[in-house]
């Protein structure tokens, strides 16, 4: 499986950006896709999660996203995406996707030890 993000930017506060996640076809061998983040200093952290089987249409953000992110799949493009509206300066850092055989409805979804594929990230960065 391989991975590979895109859409990342330098905008302004308020600003929305969509990220792409570009999969091979055997991305649906994993069960969970996510989005997570890195700042300079800062743990990777979950921000959004879900299911590669478009059936099970849950899905899962973060606190500090919920609102103005939303994580979708396009299953015909293997794509899968990160709408971020409303974006602020603590929004800035290194995104990356990430695949993995967890269990997407359990409460390990944004943890990123539980992902064994990862892109290579690409950098939002948000300033006033």
């Amino acid at each position: 499986v391989m991975l590979t993000e895109s859409g990342g930017g330098s905008v302004e506060v308020g600003s929305s950006l969509r990220l792409a996640c570009s999969a091979s076809a055997e991305i649906y061998k994993e069960n969970c896709i996510g989005w997570f983040r890195q700042s300079p200093g800062k743990k990777r952290e979950g921000v959004a999660a879900r299911y590669t089987e478009p059936f099970f249409g849950e899905t899962y953000l973060a606190d500090s996203v919920k609102g103005r992110f939303s994580i979708s799949l396009d299953k015909a493009k293997s794509t899968m995406y990160l709408q971020m509206d409303s974006l602020t300066i603590e929004d800035t850092g290194t995104y990356y996707c990430a695949a993995g055989a967890l269990q997407c409805g359990g409460t390990y979804h944004l943890d990123p030890v539980e992902y064994d594929v990862w892109g290579q990230g690409t950098q939002v960065t948000v300033s006033s």
